[in-house]
């Protein structure tokens, strides 16, 4: 039978068959040998799969993948050198940030556009705590605002404690498969309690001694949502590390450095110090924010010292 996996604990899934039984699953042996994509979850939420049940014990087996339509891959939080899907199958990816507590730095946000870039995957950034924000706080998001949507990337402003914004967001989901992803403690779970009344996902204040947010989900699972479409809840990711793109392509995942990279004088031009960039011009005359090409260095250093 076929079915699609809507939560995923490492040994165990649920998943759900297309004619809406809620089936316990795991893994079939062979399957981890099998799979193509080599990673610390061969099954991800999102998945479509097809599930048999074993002739001795009754336990329902994933025995195949189907073909993926996209995923969204990280490199593994706990094990150096290898990858994690966080999600298959998806129609769009939300980044949940916030300004104050937590603080989202725009690298950790533009590492994680480069991510849904380079797998085709539309995305849009959150950001959550709208109540908190200061004055200073509030040119940052208007600086947010401003460079993100500049570049083709929706931006709201909201605050899912007060309630503002929330009837927005519903058009945006409607209909279709969403990821929220974002760090621990900016808002994913009690943003998809908001969309989803009496679901009642567990919330924890942020750390006063850090101001740093604690893990609540310690799993991706995906929900229903009343209105239509689907949203993939996922643990708080601390840092976002970039997987199967080399140096030479990562300005091509940088939507506002696109139409400069082929005008550039050396087909290998890795937009630092080269002669005759087009990249570096267009930063200087305004055309890329300086803060996108900052963090273009910064990302490229580190893909360059994992070679």
């Amino acid at each position: 039978m076929q079915a699609t996996i809507y939560k995923s604990t490492g040994s165990w899934y649920q998943a759900r068959t297309t004619t809406g039984e809620w089936i316990s699953c795991r893994i079939k042996g062979k399957l981890k040998i099998d799979e193509e994509i080599s990673s610390t979850n061969p099954v991800a939420v999102g998945d479509e799969v097809i599930i048999s049940r074993d002739p001795q014990t009754g336990d329902a087996l994933i025995e195949d993948i189907l073909p993926r339509k996209n995923y969204i891959i990280r490199s593994s939080p706990h094990k150096r050198g290898q990858k994690h899907i966080l999600a298959a199958n998806l129609d769009q990816a939300w980044l949940l940030v916030t300004i104050l507590q937590p603080r989202t730095s725009t690298g950790f946000i533009d590492r994680f556009l480069v991510t849904t870039a380079a797998y085709h995957i539309p995305t849009s950034i959150i950001i959550n705590k709208a109540d908190l924000l200061d004055e200073e706080a509030k040119i940052i998001a208007a600086e947010w605002i401003d460079m993100y949507e500049s570049i083709g990337y929706p931006v709201e402003l909201i605050s899912v404690k007060q309630g503002e914004g929330i009837d927005r967001l519903k058009n945006s989901l409607q209909n279709q498969t969403t990821l929220l992803a974002g760090h621990s403690g900016v808002g994913k779970s009690s943003l998809i309690n908001a969309l989803i009344p009496g679901l009642s996902l567990r919330v924890q204040p942020i750390s006063r001694w850090s101001e740093k947010g604690m893990h609540t989900t310690t799993f991706a699972e995906m929900f229903e949502l009343p209105f239509g479409g689907r949203i993939i809840d996922t643990p708080g990711i601390r840092e976002f590390g970039i997987v199967d793109v080399a140096p030479e392509e990562l300005s091509h995942y940088f939507l506002d450095m696109q139409k400069y990279v082929t005008s550039c004088m050396f087909n290998n031009c890795l937009h630092v110090n080269e002669p005759g960039c087009a990249v570096k011009e267009a930063v200087e005359e305004g055309k890329i924010h300086l803060k996108r090409y900052e963090n273009y260095l910064h990302i490229l250093q580190t893909l360059q010292d994992e070679r």
